[in-house]
């Protein structure tokens, strides 16, 4: 059976999603981050390192496999519920959009945003710089702008149905709004639609 080793809101919450929507067994394990590393349920204990040396989340376990990474992660729970729809049964230009959205996301959208979080409560103290807030502030702004352009004007990112892209939009979103970004009406429906999901309310319970 899978293992998930999530916490709260973080990237993680995608992935759980992700099992919701696949219908997928799995076991969600819930890790504590910047805890003392004796604690068990620590993402620093010794046991979890050995699973993922960055002491992060999430970390999907499934027999001999271990991946430490969330979009690896969704494409792989894609994979084993082909079912689901969270990759399309689509032609190669359906496929090539759906990757270069998700290779936006990870790299232009949420960036600014993680840049935020390091330099709020990630980092050390003395390593934080909150001067760079207005540049992350202006980085996700010009993300945002470049999304417009990208993404269709319909209900789902990629084609006519919920996929794998739709989850990582709301999830970034989702972030920018408690990070306290500006972000767009129609972005805000958006997060506010897909969250909405049975699939999503169930992670949501899980994860709180």
């Amino acid at each position: 059976m899978i293992k998930l080793y999530g916490f709260g809101q973080s990237r993680s919450f995608r992935c759980l999603w992700a099992l919701e929507e696949a219908g997928l067994p799995y076991e969600y394990i819930a890790a504590k981050l910047r805890t003392d590393p004796a604690e068990p349920d620590s993402a620093k204990h010794p046991d979890y390192l050995k699973l993922n040396a960055q002491g992060k989340v999430p970390t999907l376990v499934n027999d001999e496999l271990v991946l430490t990474e969330s979009v690896a992660i969704l494409y792989y729970i894609a994979r084993c519920a082909p079912e689901s729809g969270l990759l399309p049964n689509a032609s190669m230009d359906v496929y090539a959009r759906l990757d270069e959205l998700a290779c936006f996301v990870l790299a232009e959208l949420e960036q600014p945003l993680w840049s935020k979080g390091k330099h709020m409560f990630a980092l050390p103290e003395e390593q934080r710089i909150p001067e760079m807030f207005e540049t992350a502030k202006s980085e996700f702004a010009k993300a945002v702008r470049t999304l417009d352009h990208l993404l269709p004007e319909s209900e789902f990112a990629v084609g006519n149905s919920f996929t794998l892209v739709d989850i990582l939009l709301a999830q970034t979103f989702n972030w920018a709004i408690r990070f306290e970004f500006e972000l767009p009406e129609h972005f805000v429906a958006l997060r506010n639609r897909h969250y909405e999901r049975p699939a999503a309310k169930r992670a949501m319970e899980i994860a709180s």
